[in-house]
């Protein structure tokens, strides 16, 4: 896959994505405009994130049965279809409406992320996965400085206009510019496909790696969804323009975990995981200055990001290698555990913070990256069956491509 259709690919992520969480920086105005009381604001949110996680389950496996490339334009067709809902809405229900079906139609990231892995040669894996994946997390940090600044000029409804005409385009340039899949084996059927997402969840490498995530995306979720709460407080008293800039830096350090998907073609999937949890940990002794120092928050945010992306795109590699034929499920069925560990997260952070202030939030977010931690090392004691550990089932095509030769018995380095 050339550099330009990788690019394509994030771009695609990075629109849809910012589709569910345009809404956080505009919440007041738009709850406002919408006739929405206070108290249910946060259903503005909520109703994007509710039919994400339908999607997930009932959308995603399609790319199993379908060509994806078609349905990745079909499904952000669909998307720009809600966004133009919900920028036109002159009532509240429209509007949720519009926000639950780009929400549905939003699990196109995951959709992609599966054309991104069926397309590309086992060496390249990893690789193609962390540059299309890095369009998520721009998607989810731009989301807050763009949005922010676009309703400032011409209010909250041209967020969803100006993202509906991206949909639109990026629909046209995907039939226009990516090539069909070629599939070795025929598709399942549907129904058949949906059936055995259930059968993932009783299989080691999946529910381990799954798990990881769950927690990784609650301490993400820690952060992200509270860290403006103090940052509104005193000492610092920042308004949502300045406090949307915060994502700049979990931006840098999102991006920074690019090669983490070419670490993961070398095999190395499994270490690269200890040690960004490793990370994660840490991260959080800087983010719990933030009364103190707002240096040492950035810090904290930049290394958090990119623990979590290294993580997140070898989860990814080492599932989809694991499950070749059955990209588009098993990726559904693992951002299962993305989705409810960011709720979790969310909802946890805001009562913690009430309670026991930012410090109280830290310990939360740090807990939450240690059991990650332990589920990793847990499942690396434990012994195996004579097919070895899933790091090494999904390097070992790579290691034969890159070696031309099949070899016996490859170990992680």
């Amino acid at each position: 896959m050339n550099v330009w259709r990788r690019l394509l690919l994030a771009v695609v992520c990075g629109v849809a994505v910012a589709s569910i969480y345009a809404a956080q920086p505009v919440l007041e105005p738009m709850g406002r405009d919408l006739g929405v009381p206070p108290g249910l604001v946060g259903w503005i949110v909520a109703t994007g994130q509710f039919g994400y996680l339908a999607g997930l389950l009932l959308l995603v496996p399609l790319g199993d049965v379908v060509d994806r490339r078609r349905l990745i334009a079909v499904h952000l067709a669909v998307t720009a279809l809600g966004m133009i809902l919900t920028a036109a809405a002159s009532a509240a229900w429209v509007a949720f409406a519009g926000l639950a079906a780009a929400g549905l139609f939003a699990v196109v990231v995951q959709t992609t992320v599966a054309y991104a892995a069926s397309v590309s040669p086992p060496a390249e894996r990893g690789r193609n996965i962390g540059v299309v994946t890095s369009g998520v997390v721009v998607g989810i940090l731009g989301a807050r400085v763009v949005t922010g600044a676009l309703a400032e000029v011409w209010g909250w409804r041209s967020v969803y206009a100006v993202l509906a005409v991206l949909s639109l385009g990026l629909a046209a340039l995907v039939l226009a510019v990516l090539p069909s899949e070629e599939r070795s084996t025929p598709p399942a059927g549907y129904r058949q496909v949906v059936a055995s997402l259930g059968g993932l969840f009783g299989q080691r490498t999946f529910l381990t790696r799954g798990l990881i995530a769950f927690f990784l995306f609650a301490s993400f979720g820690t952060l992200w969804s509270g860290v403006s709460l103090p940052l509104a407080a005193t000492p610092w008293e920042l308004n949502e323009s300045q406090i949307g800039l915060f994502g700049i830096a979990g931006l840098a350090g999102a991006l920074g975990a690019a090669r983490a998907g070419r670490w993961a073609d070398a095999g190395r999937a499994a270490p690269v995981t200890g040690l960004a949890l490793a990370l994660l940990i840490l991260s959080w002794a800087a983010i719990a200055q933030l009364p103190w120092s707002l240096w040492l928050l950035v810090a904290g945010i930049v290394v958090l990001d990119f623990a979590v992306q290294a993580v997140h795109v070898s989860n990814q590699h080492v599932l989809t290698s694991t499950h070749p034929d059955r990209v588009s499920s098993v990726i559904g069925g693992y951002m299962v555990f993305y989705s409810l560990g960011s709720a979790l997260g969310a909802a946890a952070t805001t009562a913690t913070f009430t309670s026991y202030g930012w410090a109280g939030s830290s310990v939360l977010g740090a807990a939450f990256a240690a059991c990650a931690l332990v589920v990793w090392a847990a499942d690396r004691r434990l012994p195996r069956d004579g097919a070895g550990t899933a790091d090494e089932a999904g390097a070992r095509p790579a290691r034969e491509a890159a070696a031309g030769r099949v070899m016996d018995s490859p170990k992680v380095p």
